[in-house]
């Protein structure tokens, strides 16, 4: 522009970007070298923006959960190897006051073999068949007595099972079944003696109540007495066969009731799309042993809600827990001084079988996929190519100006004007 142009002099003074002349200008080989170095460096660190641009994260964040009514499902799969699954009952409690006692509905119990293999039930002597069969012999209008026990709504026990479930009602230990008519048919005594070394393997789910609470596989039929939960536990111990809760947990997860309904990428699996956001199950894998049948293992959880929101808009409801591992031996008085000479008393002497005992977080964590803004992406591209120019142009001036100093022995020359003797050209 010339001298009389709009922004002529006027201007001239806050120009900060000052013009140098072509003729003073030194183009040095290290200068060509520097300059592709940073163009490459430009370059990398761009396409790296680019990918954390276009890349999708998870942002955390805790607040209180504030969701009332809501319902734990308890996803589980464990093995028994010295259990026979007749002896194996599921039951729930909490600190509400509700008891679900020998749960049965969305589990599966499977006889296993000592050698751990799955025992195939051979066709048409399956337990549905043999009552079947059983019932139809006895005729339209048998009704079987109860023997003492608290009847059902029917007034009849005729099965050797409803008369199991009298007594449990009564509060009574079915100790003898050959003494029973039903049993004695239905060949009670010969199915125990058939199963009595072998073992269970029980799965499925169950809902509990979103409060403290704990659920339990224990040996016998449970039932309450002067509002305590007892277990029928003659079964167990009695006989020359070794029983005991070693058990092998395959699976162990807290799910929310709305799980079922989601489905994640590509039709990815919940438990899929789980372990694919980090969410790990504690449990999962755990082996325990004992030789005593009176034991009594415990596991304590920290159960925390978690919430995931995705960017097309699906949303996954869950829980993530951590573990405290406990177990006790109830044989004989085990009260007295540790190894450490530390007193130990034990409050109550418990039942053999397996515990889960959980609480409930006050907390939720909620996860949220985002994606870096487009504004972040070009302020972070204009940053990295002035950042690496401005460092290249001082490592240039530095080199630049200690190899002249190097070449005239410490003498200043100057950029073409003067001289190092000080006569102008």
């Amino acid at each position: 522009m010339g001298r009389n142009s709009v922004f002529g002099s006027q201007f001239r003074g806050l120009d900060a970007f000052g013009k140098t002349m072509e003729d003073v200008k030194v183009k040095t080989g290290f200068g060509g070298a520097l300059t592709l170095m940073a163009l490459a460096l430009i370059v990398s660190l761009t396409v790296y923006e680019f990918i954390d641009y276009r890349r999708v994260h998870m942002e955390p964040s805790i607040v209180v959960d504030r969701s009332r009514g809501e319902k734990l499902v308890v996803n589980l799969n464990v093995s028994f190897p010295r259990v026979p699954c007749y002896l194996l009952s599921v039951d729930i409690m909490d600190i509400s006051g509700e008891h679900q006692n020998d749960v049965n509905h969305d589990m599966s119990k499977t006889r296993l073999s000592k050698e751990g293999l799955v025992v195939e039930a051979p066709k048409g002597k399956d337990l549905k068949g043999d009552l079947e069969r059983i019932a139809s012999q006895k005729g339209e209008g048998y009704c079987g007595t109860c023997y003492g026990g608290t009847p059902p709504e029917s007034g009849c026990c005729n099965t050797c099972e409803e008369v199991r479930e009298a007594y449990v009602r009564r509060g009574w230990s079915f100790v003898n079944p050959d003494s029973v008519e039903q049993c004695v048919s239905e060949g009670w005594t010969d199915k125990i003696k058939e199963q009595s070394e072998e073992g269970c393997n029980i799965a499925g789910k169950v809902r509990v109540n979103k409060v403290i609470g704990n659920f339990h596989l224990s040996p016998g039929r449970s039932f309450q007495a002067n509002a305590m939960h007892v277990h029928d536990l003659v079964p167990y111990l009695q006989g020359g066969n070794k029983h005991d809760f070693g058990h092998v947990i395959h699976h162990f997860s807290f799910g929310s009731e709305s799980e079922e309904e989601f489905v994640g990428v590509g039709g990815m699996g919940v438990e899929a799309t789980k372990r694919s956001l980090g969410i790990v199950n504690p449990l999962d894998g755990i082996k325990a042993h004992t030789e005593e049948s009176n034991y009594m293992f415990q596991y304590f959880l920290k159960v925390v809600s978690t919430h995931f929101t995705f960017l097309d808009g699906r949303e996954l409801n869950t829980h993530q827990y951590s573990v405290t591992q406990y177990e006790r031996d109830l044989s004989g008085n085990r009260s007295g001084k540790d190894a450490d000479g530390h007193q130990t008393t034990h409050g109550y002497a418990g039942v053999p079988g397996l515990f889960f005992n959980y609480e409930i977080s006050p907390l939720m964590v909620i996860h949220r996929e985002e994606r870096q803004s487009f504004a972040h992406f070009l302020t972070s591209t204009c940053a990295i190519v002035g950042g690496v120019l401005t460092v290249a142009g001082l490592i240039d001036s530095f080199v630049y100006a200690g190899r002249n100093r190097l070449k005239q022995g410490g003498v200043k020359e100057g950029l073409g004007f003067a001289r190092a003797s000080g006569k102008h050209i």
